[in-house]
């Protein structure tokens, strides 16, 4: 086992006695990657905030049957990340329809405005196609670069081979690739 995550498993049985520093300091080693994780895949920072707060409270409720050695810290926090996100699109959707995207700022009429407008608009284009993508595909694509993990790890989140994982990147990529340029295109 890796010394980080002996660290790890040393602090979820602090956490578990109740001891608060210990559970603190694996929220600041993990709370800035969870939170990315989250926004990509909700595309909403107070969504996301939530998400993580629920993803860390679980982990303090559930410390002291941590059992070390079986799976790393970094790697349950994800999944439980990735299913509370994915939970929470799910409820979304069953309570009305995905909303449209908040209507643009108004561009300054200053010079440079031309260019901010149009980086707005490529950012806008993106979201929107990344929001586009099943669920499973968004989750691998924020895993991947907003949560640094490998494909390897990515898999054991998503409960999934790595050649599962392998080709939900390249649909997803090839999904952006087409939605990306059908919208330069317009």
């Amino acid at each position: 086992m890796e010394a980080g995550a002996e660290e790890e498993d040393l602090l979820l049985a602090a956490a578990g006695r109740g001891e608060g520093a210990a559970f603190r300091r694996l929220t600041e080693r993990h709370g800035d990657r969870a939170f990315s994780v989250a926004l990509r895949i909700t595309g909403r920072r107070g969504d996301a905030e939530d998400v993580v707060q629920e993803a860390f409270l679980r982990a303090w409720q559930h410390a002291a049957r941590w059992r070390p050695g079986r799976a790393r810290f970094s790697t349950w926090l994800h999944r439980v990340v990735v299913n509370l996100c994915l939970d929470r699109a799910r409820a979304a959707a069953r309570e009305r329809p995905a909303p449209m995207e908040a209507a643009m700022e108004l561009a300054d009429p200053a010079p440079g405005a031309e260019q901010r407008l149009a980086q707005q608009e490529r950012e806008r284009a993106v979201l929107e196609a990344v929001r586009a993508l099943p669920e499973r595909q968004r989750a691998a694509l924020a895993l991947v670069h907003a949560g640094g993990l490998g494909q390897a790890e990515v898999a054991e989140v998503l409960e999934l081979s790595v050649g599962a994982v392998e080709s939900l990147l390249s649909r997803a990529r090839r999904s952006l690739r087409e939605r990306l340029a059908t919208a330069e295109e317009r």
